[in-house]
């Protein structure tokens, strides 16, 4: 039995049609991404941030390229992981790696309860609360435990129905300010100054956090039907449509708001910007569908990281304990994950989880772009130019991003270097000891 079997057992395979995973793999990355992160990329970026967006969408088109190479060779349910053990072999490099990955996933799930709670209590003028905003996001952090504890089967469902209302209430919001607003009033009549570039492209860094949603289709390559041909094209889909739906925003956001506006409303922009355009009646839709939308991202990021977590602990891949529970490792794993995220979403504000978030996510991609490139690129017939290039911009967006929080937040910085530390040391020495477990009853059995 292969190492992804007792995983894949449970795995329907063909249960995913190109659209069914078009419609997965937008519903993730067309989250709380957009409704968190746009006024952080406005106050980085400034009149030209609907251009952090492009750039967002070129970097995870390149850096697709390894992932769609990977899964046209060997579609899995393995995903990253799969992708990583390939590239590196069963050792710390990979194990390190998927960790990380699977940890920017947690992340993502605070900066989705807390985006949730801000636009919440957005309706009571108090999203300024830290202590409201820290409890309303540890509730839906539960509530989203609860609903995974009942069951797989109506996670799915209810996270392709909320995707398909959630894209859609996105796109008449950015319709109608647009229409109302024009291209040439708010943060677009304002001067535009090219001296700060870095401040743009170290933008760049939350636009592809925006993006990185398209992970999951990856994670679900053996479910998808023909997967050595729909694979890529799903990926290549969702980004293409998420493009065209970010731009909308955020020229709905620009032209309805100038610069000032969007910082001070930075982690509800969208609602600030619906007012002014569409009056009361817009403001409250946009919070409805901010809600509905964080807390169907909440309880599918639940359910895909719990998963993950269950298939690295079959591989052997990170240690397991079960700390007196009762139950599966998926059940453990539901609760690790809940409390991680818990914990993350009480202790800091969105700006400082979601540029820890891109550190994780940009270091774990590097890792498997230079994997590919190294280890596999022949053997799955990927171009060296484009796996080099895809590394090199997320080399350039990662030394922007550090440079511009080196001097807004050296200690954001700081609790990366230590976490990506933390994570590759613990691996060394959970590999090492099992390695070592291993080797008495190997000499014993010759």
């Amino acid at each position: 039995m292969d190492e992804h079997s007792a995983h894949e057992g449970d795995i329907e395979k063909g249960s995913i049609s190109l659209w069914g995973g078009i419609a997965m793999g937008t519903g993730v990355m067309i989250g709380a991404g957009i409704f968190a992160l746009t006024g952080q990329i406005a106050e980085l970026a400034g009149p030209l941030f609907p251009l952090s967006f492009v750039a967002g969408a070129l970097v995870t088109a390149l850096a697709a390229y390894s992932y769609i190479k990977m899964s046209n060779a060997w579609p899995s349910s393995g995903g990253i992981a799969m992708i990583l053990q390939r590239a590196y072999g069963p050792g710390v490099v990979a194990a390190s790696a998927s960790l990380l990955m699977a940890l920017s996933m947690i992340i993502n799930e605070s900066l989705v309860a807390r985006t949730f709670a801000t636009y919440t209590l957005r309706i009571f003028d108090l999203e300024k609360n830290g202590l409201l905003v820290s409890g309303l996001a540890l509730a839906l952090i539960i509530f989203a435990y609860l609903v995974n504890a009942a069951g797989n089967r109506s996670v799915s469902g209810f996270s392709l129905f909320m995707s398909a209302i959630k894209v859609g209430g996105i796109a008449v919001f950015a319709v109608a300010a647009i229409w109302v607003s024009g291209f040439s009033s708010g943060a677009f009549a304002e001067p535009i100054s090219l001296s700060s570039a870095d401040a743009l492209l170290a933008s760049v860094a939350f636009s592809i956090l925006a993006f990185k949603g398209f992970t999951t289709i990856t994670n679900s390559g053996g479910e998808i039907v023909d997967p050595h041909k729909n694979v890529g094209r799903t990926i290549l889909y969702s980004i293409a449509i998420c493009i065209v739906i970010y731009l909308m925003v955020a020229v709905a956001v620009g032209s309805s708001l100038n610069i000032s506006e969007i910082t001070a409303a930075r982690d509800t922009s969208l609602a600030a910007a619906a007012r002014p355009a569409l009056g009361d009646i817009g403001f409250y839709f946009t919070i409805a569908i901010a809600i509905s939308a964080t807390t169907s991202g909440v309880i599918a990021s639940v359910f895909a990281v719990s998963r993950m977590l269950t298939m690295l602990t079959e591989m052997k891949m990170i240690p397991h304990s079960h700390f007196g529970m009762n139950g599966g490792i998926r059940s453990h794993m539901l609760i690790y994950t809940v409390v991680i995220a818990g914990s993350l979403a009480v202790l800091f504000d969105l700006s400082r989880i979601a540029s820890l978030g891109a550190f994780f996510y940009l270091i774990m991609d590097m890792l498997v772009h230079w994997g590919v490139f190294r280890h596999l690129r022949k053997e799955i017939g990927a171009r060296a130019s484009v796996l080099l290039a895809a590394l090199a911009a997320d080399a350039v967006v990662l030394a922007a991003f550090t440079a511009a929080k080196l001097q807004s937040d050296p200690a954001i910085v700081a609790y990366a270097v230590i976490g990506i530390g933390v994570v590759f040391v613990l691996e060394w020495l959970f590999l090492s000891r099992t390695r070592a477990a291993k080797t008495p009853s190997d000499e014993h059995k010759h």
